[in-house]
């Protein structure tokens, strides 16, 4: 017998995306719940007289992902929780997730992440969890540069076959199944990332030290636009959260010594991306999102315990 699955769903500016979400889970989980993040934006009354089985909570302040994501664990009650982003419509059903968390050891099972236009999003959809090599070239733009770098080839998985179900380390967390008891195990999500960014990663680096393991399975697929609620932000603010997960992650998991080699290697990335600006017509306001940003994080902003 399937073991019933909660959706926790966290959205933030996310009004036309959730209709298809929702309207593509209906019928495969037991329970869902959708944490409105917004501040002053209430759920649409129409949206909630179509989806009668959904439950709302709607917040009045950015909580985070984190917090809002454990604050829907915690409405739900079911032994599998279901991590979805509203721009995510499901094109399968979940039982091949469950069945992977049935196995012995196992914490939880993401699938494939497909756009819109249909192709694979590899890369995003399953990655090595980041080392203090991976998070230094990512800021300095070599993995962007040389895409098929051995750090960036391992880290990212750009030679993982995507129809074979395996063992990985970071699930993306736009969609992931989780088992309830491993949540709790580890603490849940740590709310200190936030706005968001890399807490996903923390929580599959620290269910990985537990001793559990991750599964991907193809069977499992997804159609993810991705991005959609930080591309309605600033750009400082969209570098301060993105950084600061960063920073974070590092400073919680790797030695002190790397820590600030991936601290240093930030500042340089600022910079440069500062300068590289500069060079460009009609960047200015971008160059100084990328020097204030560089300001701050030099002024003690990395300083996150």
């Amino acid at each position: 017998m399937t073991q019933p699955v909660a959706a926790v769903i966290v959205a933030h500016r996310s009004g036309s995306y959730l209709p298809g979400c929702l309207a593509a889970l209906d019928g495969k989980v037991e329970q869902a719940v959708v944490i409105e993040n917004t501040p002053g934006e209430s759920p649409d009354p129409g949206l909630q007289d179509r989806f009668p089985w959904v439950d709302w909570i709607n917040n009045d302040s950015n909580r985070g992902f984190a917090a809002a994501a454990n604050q829907g664990i915690s409405a739900t009650s079911a032994p599998n929780i279901l991590l979805l982003n509203p721009d995510c419509e499901l094109r399968s059903g979940l039982a091949e997730l469950v069945a992977e968390c049935d196995a012995v050891g196992v914490a939880g099972a993401g699938g494939l992440l497909e756009g819109f236009d249909g192709s694979a999003q590899v890369g995003f959809f399953a990655r090595s969890l980041p080392t203090p090599t991976t998070l230094i070239f990512e800021v300095l733009g070599v993995n962007r540069a040389w895409r098929r770098n051995p750090v960036n080839r391992h880290y990212r998985l750009l030679d993982l076959r995507l129809d074979v179900a395996c063992d990985v380390e970071q699930p993306a967390g736009a969609l992931l199944l989780l088992r309830r008891d491993a949540l709790a195990a580890v603490g849940g999500l740590d709310e200190r990332f936030h706005p968001a960014w890399f807490e996903d990663v923390d929580l599959c680096k620290r269910l990985r030290d537990a001793g559990l393991r991750l599964r991907y399975n193809p069977v499992a697929v997804a159609r993810h636009v991705g991005g959609h609620a930080v591309a309605t932000l600033p750009l400082q603010a969209r570098l301060l959260a993105w950084y600061g997960g960063l920073l974070r992650y590092a400073e919680k998991h790797f030695s002190g010594g790397w820590y600030r080699c991936v601290r240093c290697a930030v500042l340089v990335g600022l910079v440069s991306r500062t300068l590289f600006s500069l060079a460009r017509v009609g960047s200015f306001q971008a160059a100084r999102a990328y020097w204030n940003s560089a300001r701050i994080v030099r002024s003690g902003f990395a300083s996150l315990s």
